[in-house]
């Protein structure tokens, strides 16, 4: 409504007027004006198609209705074709039809009946959407659900407030809001209320704010609404934001936090995307003192890979690296000094055809010319991950090194610690891994954990992958887990209890086919029986590699975020969502504000948000 309506109600175009029912303002519509109408591309930027996942928020009032009349509160329509509406909301008696262009370009109906609409009462409608149901929900009520399809091409197509830009159909009662939203439901925005029928996430000011001589008859103090102007008109008045559940008070020039919710996810918003010079297979994003926010990205290709420096608005080239193939990036500090380690898998420009040895690379960050400089180089086979940790006051590092050559895969990988006496890492201790990953360091209470995601063993994806218990100054198995490909494991910890996640890849057994459905598993430790116990699977599945994503999350909850790939298919329809997923990797977040995080490949992460003792896909 607010791309449509002016808050001065003498700019009102024609066929427009402001009425008021019941105490409550609306907008009635005379006339199908053209000022009611706008480009799909003014709300949506460049999208192509219409968002998978949105809500329509709409509050109304509908006086009578002829038996066979149809009245649209608001259409979407394709300029091209006339009359072709793309998607719509329509009322007529004793209905409510949601419209949408169909396969074929057909036009098909979601018809709600006995929704009771027509009663010359006000009503607060959500209509939640995804991509197979959309879901009706009036005045905070329990919602109807019905099915509905993907994938609405909205190129060059425009909105009609009201009607379908034409006589026929136009709207007769009176519109307060109407909004759509991002997310599949948008009823925890508004819902519970105290007014459910006039439940507010977003009003004109047209059709909230009183004027000067009304708000002096009124006691009214508390204005409801996403959007107010603070003037010396209002001191004193507050307001409450539904949206970020607020509450401000106006001193006559700016609103004052009063109350404030905290933030939750409602989206995963793309932020940036970044053009590499190959595939990327990682990111590590860390501080540095006196720099900010910088992100090391491992390139695959011969060229060399990339540190990136945050600069307010997005990261920026900082400082090119010269790596070989590489795999993983891993920073770590000791004291003041800050390191990053690289793993490199193709050798290095004198590696002989024949050797099976990669040639991985510690960098220092040098103060003087502000860089990362070469500081030790160490023997490694195809690692795909470092983990740095400390413990007792001494530092350690972990490789997992994949496998050596082309067909040996269950091979030692190596933990390093540091010597201060000869200034570098050494040897300390040698564990049998398979095909490995990924390594998780983690401590419950006094007990420091180590474990590996195994991967392949030669023949199969079906091998043991491996906690270890530091014990007397050494790693010891504590217990294996079944795992099928597994590429990464991460621990998180909710109030009192402690979890690891699994990202299982693909099952596969010596040439027979591969299962690329499959489940991802959560484990929590079981204090009595000190073991990992499994608690929750989640469906994912495998395809290949692709690019590099930075998204930006806002959230309070704890989530487990899964990494996954959509490189054989097409994002442009979803900025959230692909049909088939990798599972190579793993996070867990909960931070208080924005983070900003690095996708790795061309990647979505799914987001699972901890409810009534579960995860569930956001």
């Amino acid at each position: 409504m607010s791309f449509v309506l002016e808050r001065d109600p003498s700019k009102l175009t024609t066929g427009v007027q402001v009425k008021q029912a019941g105490g409550v303002r609306g907008v009635h519509f005379s006339s199908p004006h053209p000022s009611m109408s706008f480009p799909s591309s003014k709300l949506l930027g460049d999208c192509d198609l219409f968002p998978k996942e949105f809500s329509i928020v709409v509050t109304l009032k509908v006086t009578s209705i002829a038996p066979k009349r149809n009245e649209y509160i608001f259409s979407l329509k394709d300029q091209e074709e006339r009359g072709q509406v793309i998607l719509g909301l329509r009322i007529s008696k004793k209905r409510l039809h949601f419209l949408f262009r169909g396969h074929g370009g057909v036009v098909e109906h979601s018809v709600f009946r006995g929704a009771g609409l027509a009663d010359n009462q006000w009503h607060t409608l959500v209509l939640g959407v995804d991509s197979h149901h959309v879901r009706l929900t009036v005045d905070c009520n329990t919602p109807l659900e019905m099915p509905f399809p993907s994938d609405l091409n909205i190129q060059g197509s425009k909105f009609h407030i009201g009607s379908r830009g034409r006589w026929k159909g136009l709207y007769s009662g009176l519109l307060r809001q109407l909004v759509l939203v991002p997310g599949l439901d948008a009823t925890h925005h508004i819902c519970p209320s105290s007014d459910p029928q006039l439940a507010v996430l977003s009003v004109s000011p047209l059709l909230s704010d009183l004027h000067v001589n009304e708000r002096e008859e009124t006691e009214e103090r508390v204005s409801v609404g996403l959007e107010r102007s603070c003037s010396e008109l209002v001191q004193g008045q507050m307001w409450f934001n539904p949206l970020r559940k607020s509450l401000y008070l106006c001193d006559g020039a700016v609103w004052i936090s009063v109350l404030e919710d905290h933030k939750r996810l409602d989206y995963v918003l793309e932020h940036q995307v970044l053009t590499t010079s190959s595939e990327t297979h990682d990111v590590e994003v860390f501080h540095v003192a006196g720099m900010g926010l910088m992100a090391a990205m491992a390139h695959r290709s011969a060229s060399g890979s990339a540190v990136y420096l945050w600069n307010n608005t997005g990261f920026q080239l900082y400082q090119n690296i010269s790596t070989y193939g590489a795999l993983a990036w891993r920073h770590f500090s000791m004291g003041k000094k800050i390191f990053l380690v690289v793993s490199n898998s193709d050798g290095g420009p004198d590696k002989r055809k024949e050797s099976e040895t990669d040639i991985s690379v510690i960098y220092k960050w040098s103060k003087r010319s502000k860089q990362f400089v070469q500081f030790q180089t160490l023997q490694t086979h195809c690692a795909r991950d470092w983990e740095a940790f400390n413990i007792n006051q001494h530092t350690y590092l972990a490789v997992a090194n994949h496998r050596q050559g082309d067909n040996n895969h269950t091979i030692d990988s190596v933990i390093y610690k540091w010597n201060g006496m000869t200034k570098s890492f050494e040897v300390h201790q040698m564990l049998r891994t398979s095909g490995a990953y990924d390594w998780e360091f983690f401590t419950v209470g006094p007990y420091h954990f180590l474990v590996v995601a195994n991967a392949f063993d030669g023949v199969t994806t079906s091998v043991d992958s491996v906690i270890y218990i530091w014990v007397r100054g050494s790693f010891q198995v504590f217990q294996t887990i079944k795992t099928f490909c597994a590429t990464d494991w991460e621990m998180f910890q909710i109030g009192s209890r402690f979890f690891l996640v699994v990202a299982n890849g693909h099952r596969l057994h010596g040439k027979g086919p591969s299962q690329y459905a499959i489940n991802s598993t959560i484990y929590e430790l079981d204090m009595t029986g000190q073991l990992f116990v499994r608690f929750q699977d989640i469906v994912t599945y495998r395809y290949r590699y692709a690019n590099t994503l930075i998204c930006k999350v806002h959230y309070e909850d704890m989530f487990c975020v899964i990494t996954c790939d959509c490189s054989h298919f097409n994002l442009s329809s979803s900025p959230h969502t692909c049909p088939s997923l990798q599972c190579s990797g793993l996070g867990v977040l909960q931070p208080r504000g924005g983070i900003f995080s690095g996708c790795r490949k061309l990647l979505q992460r799914r987001i699972l948000l901890t409810q009534q003792n579960q995860f569930i896909l956001a």
